[in-house]
């Protein structure tokens, strides 16, 4: 829903010490006369904190998501990521540190924060009585949008998330994956430069997850906004963020892009199908300088390798020794063997 009037000052305020929030410098970005362009994060957060009685559900978290990006903030049931969100959006008052979102503390310019941001949360905030056209024009109503403004964004994502053909029935007859899509697009509806989706895809089933997946992604490169979505679906994440933290029990144990994350977990890896294998050529194997790990498993070489190895140097090994391969693939550990990973060193 839109901000209440006089909610409270949309100016930006200094950290509690008097100094200025450092400028977040966008990697590879040039101004004019070549020199780097300095800007401000949409999202930043220092030392953030939010107890409920004796339990701390947020402890010291400290982050900056730059504009434009998908922002994936994963973790386990109740370790603070609604909780997060609400900070962020000035829905609660954080017990100790600082958020500012698009500048403004999050204590004192929540009106502009929430005018400026769209947020689909635990529920899709739809009314069921009413048909999908009803739904939107009542939203763009409530954010003043004018008529014509209100049928042509209705009309554009109507469309392209592939509600158009059913504008007028009643959403109460929806599937959940329908309505979840409706909830898009009233959240998209009045063109924020903020999007929170807080476990956008969670009981839908694989199809609808993936074209619901799809649509966020296309929305939100079509348009250049900022994603914060919080998620299980761990594939999820690696495909759409750009950017990744994980949280538990209310801390983050680790912040940046998928591939560095993965690149936590392990080397690179490779799983060689072959006939013939036996326990002297995987002790063979074994010996090479740039393996660091070699199983056999039911016919196949599961193979944990070191920085810059040579695969087809330990393909020509298993020829020679008379092995038939059949089949050789590359990869690395993927994200969720990062969390996992990250899980257990934490308990």
């Amino acid at each position: 829903m839109p901000p209440c009037p006089g909610y409270g000052r949309n100016e930006a305020a200094p950290r509690p010490d008097g100094t200025a929030v450092a400028p977040y410098r966008a990697a590879n970005a040039v101004g004019c006369g070549g020199s780097e362009r300095v800007t401000t994060p949409t999202i930043e957060v220092d030392d953030l904190g939010r107890d409920f009685g004796g339990f701390r559900a947020v402890d010291g978290l400290s982050f900056a998501v730059p504009a434009g990006t998908v922002f994936g903030f994963l973790g386990p049931n109740g370790s603070g990521k609604t909780t997060t969100i609400r900070l962020l959006l000035g829905l609660l008052e954080p017990s100790r540190g600082r958020a500012t979102v698009f500048g403004h503390d999050s204590r004192l310019g929540a009106d502009e924060i929430r005018r400026r941001s769209g947020a689909l949360l635990e529920h899709p905030g739809l009314y069921e009585r009413l048909t999908a056209e009803e739904n939107l024009d009542f939203f763009g109503r409530a954010w003043r949008l004018s008529e014509r403004e209100r049928l042509e964004r209705g009309q554009e994502l109507l469309r392209h998330l592939g509600l158009w053909e059913r504008r007028r029935e009643r959403v109460g007859a929806w599937s959940r994956g329908q309505r979840q899509k409706l909830a898009i697009a009233r959240v998209l509806l009045h063109r924020p430069e903020l999007i929170f989706l807080d476990e956008p895809t969670a009981g839908l089933d694989p199809v609808a997850s993936a074209s619901l997946r799809h649509d966020i992604a296309a929305l939100a490169g079509r348009e250049g906004r900022t994603v914060f979505l919080t998620t299980h679906n761990l594939a999820e994440a690696e495909q759409l963020c750009g950017l990744v933290g994980v949280i538990r029990r209310g801390r983050l144990l680790a912040l940046g892009h998928p591939d560095e994350l993965r690149a936590r977990a392990g080397g690179p890896r490779a799983e060689i199908v072959a006939r013939g294998l036996d326990a002297a050529m995987l002790a063979r194997v074994r010996d090479r300088p740039e393996v660091a790990t070699a199983e056999l498993r039911d016919g196949r070489l599961l193979l944990d390798l070191r920085a810059g190895a040579d695969v087809a140097a330990i393909v020509a090994l298993l020829v020679g020794g008379g092995a038939a391969v059949e089949e050789v693939r590359r990869g690395a550990a993927t994200l969720e063997e990062a969390f996992l990973g990250l899980m257990k060193e934490t308990r």
